[in-house]
């Protein structure tokens, strides 16, 4: 029985819908309080801080940006094909192989979150 890759990429880009879909909304408004100076006592930089320096602070993180990262990469792929590019294989390990990386590059920073 052969092995559908395409279930795993369908999965990752529907995880990564539906967590920016509810997620970026909330950063938009927290970023626009912050911008217009009026910052809720939890968005002080020491309590975000201390929030990404948690483990459930890093796992909240980067599931939310490796989710959105390879949500992104679907989406661009599909851009690509609409735009008539019809080197689907190279585009796809290219965008891929992008979220891929932003994956191992978000792991690692927050790793050195202390």
């Amino acid at each position: 029985m052969a092995v559908a890759k395409k279930a795993i990429v369908w999965g990752l880009f529907a995880a990564g819908g539906t967590v920016s879909s509810f997620v970026f909304p909330a950063l938009i408004t927290l970023f626009f309080l912050i911008a217009v100076g009026t910052t809720p006592d939890g968005l002080q930089y020491e309590k975000i801080h201390e929030f990404a320096a948690s483990f459930l602070g890093k796992a909240c993180l980067f599931i939310v940006i490796s989710l959105s990262l390879w949500h992104a990469a679907h989406r661009l792929r599909v851009v690509f094909h609409d735009l008539g590019v019809r080197k689907d294989k190279v585009v796809a390990n290219a965008v891929y192989l992008a979220a891929f990386v932003g994956t191992a590059m978000t792991a690692f920073y927050l790793f050195l979150i202390r």
